[in-house]
């Protein structure tokens, strides 16, 4: 405990960051309905977000070992409140696709940072104890995230001011920490085809984590526009998801530590597919139905990025697994990036049905794969504790040590 108090700065910047820039994303959407963007330029910039979040990842370090941990942070999060004030200067899709790849970048760059930080400060004894604390603030401030929606005023300068500021204040924690920065570790090596040989079930499945939640996250302020939902209505069914998502964590690593990983993800992608039809299909007289739905599909969709990793970990070398979690997060982000357009294009052509028919049938993909994959290999017989996986950057798996995760 005391450990996690002298990390309370760390922490503290990543809730402030995780709340506006989880806010940013769904507000930005319903933003872009109110200046008669098409649907697709909307999604636009969901997959923009990821793009930036991508390069972040690369970029960000090769600058902090450039100019240090504190001056990393600091221009990383400033750029971020930039980003966020420089909407209302400029009214177009493309203007804001841009501000999007700079938000992006910028917050890969700050995780990257931070979690650096934070793993210099942990040893085995104490691993547990600060990645739950990282785990419980990453789940929390980004379902509070999602309620904020409800108050802030779309296409409005005040908002975006409001989510700079709260940038803004992830500056205060870590520039005024006492804490020696750690030093400079190298970045993992990104072999994306030795992770897909490693286990290409575990590599589908982190794609289809990378379609389904960012999508859900991204277009589904449009999709409740769609169906007739308040604005105040997105951010309660954005919450109920992501709340379905965090609740599932503690069973599903139960079950995922004691059964074949492969068989949970079928059935978790089973489970989803048909939550995702059910929503296609249904009228929604009844707003609680939707917000149920909702929940569904976040506790059968959040947990198939970690089970999925996990199965990629039960299949690596100890050497490999820093290296491995970077390609995983590589391949989720690829998908990513494409997921929100696509899904946005299907909206604006077969209406907002067409979302979740689109999200089903890329579960059927993984199910189908997952049953050719039961017949191709045997189980392990030695498996990786499941960890609940913040999908954040390529250095947040250096906090996960082999080690610590040990053996089942």
């Amino acid at each position: 405990m005391r450990l996690v108090i002298s990390l309370t700065a760390l922490l503290t910047s990543i809730c402030l960051m995780q709340l506006a820039s989880g806010a940013l994303g769904p507000l930005d959407a319903l933003s872009g309905v109110a200046y008669e963007f098409t649907t697709a330029q909307t999604g636009l910039l969901g997959s923009a977000h990821f793009f930036g979040f991508l390069l972040g990842c690369w970029l960000a370090p090769q600058i902090m070992g450039s100019v240090g941990h504190v001056r990393a942070f600091v221009c990383f999060t400033s750029l971020a409140a930039i980003s966020c004030l420089a909407h209302p200067l400029f009214i177009g899709p493309f203007y804001w696709g841009l501000l999007r790849i700079i938000s992006g970048l910028s917050i890969a760059g700050a995780y990257t940072v931070i979690e650096a930080w934070i793993n210099a400060k942990v040893e085995n004894s104490n691993r547990a104890t600060v990645v739950g604390a990282y785990r419980f603030i990453d789940i929390s401030a980004t379902v509070v995230a999602q309620l904020i929606i409800g108050f802030l005023q779309p296409a409005s300068f005040i908002s975006y001011n409001i989510l700079a500021l709260i940038y803004c204040t992830c500056l205060f924690p870590l520039a005024l920490t006492t804490s020696t920065p750690p030093k400079i570790t190298r970045p993992p090596r990104l072999d994306v085809f030795r992770a897909a040989r490693l286990s290409p079930l575990a590599s589908v499945g982190v794609l289809v984590a990378g379609f389904a939640m960012p999508v859900f996250r991204m277009v589904g302020p449009i999709y409740g526009l769609e169906v007739g939902l308040t604005q105040e209505q997105i951010g309660y069914y954005l919450g109920a998801g992501f709340l379905g998502g965090a609740l599932i964590q503690i069973p599903i690593g139960f079950i995922a530590d004691r059964f074949d990983r492969r068989l949970i993800l079928i059935f978790l992608s089973l489970a989803a597919s048909l939550v995702c039809l059910i929503t296609a299909i249904s009228s929604f007289s009844n707003i609680s139905f939707l917000y149920l739905l909702a929940f569904c599909f976040g506790a059968t969709t959040m947990p198939i990025f970690s089970i999925s990793s996990a199965l990629a970990n039960d299949f690596s070398p100890d050497d490999y697994y820093v290296d491995l979690a970077a390609a995983l997060m590589f391949i989720y982000a690829l998908s990513a990036i494409v997921s929100p357009y696509l899904a946005s294009v299907f909206i604006e052509h077969f209406g907002p049905a067409s979302m979740f028919i689109m999200i089903a049938w890329v579960h059927i993909i993984l199910i189908v794969f997952g049953i050719f994959r039961l017949r191709k290999r045997k189980t392990p017989e030695v498996k990786t504790s499941y960890r609940y996986l913040p999908r954040t950057t390529f250095t947040f798996a250096r906090i996960l040590s082999k080690k610590w995760l040990g053996k089942n």
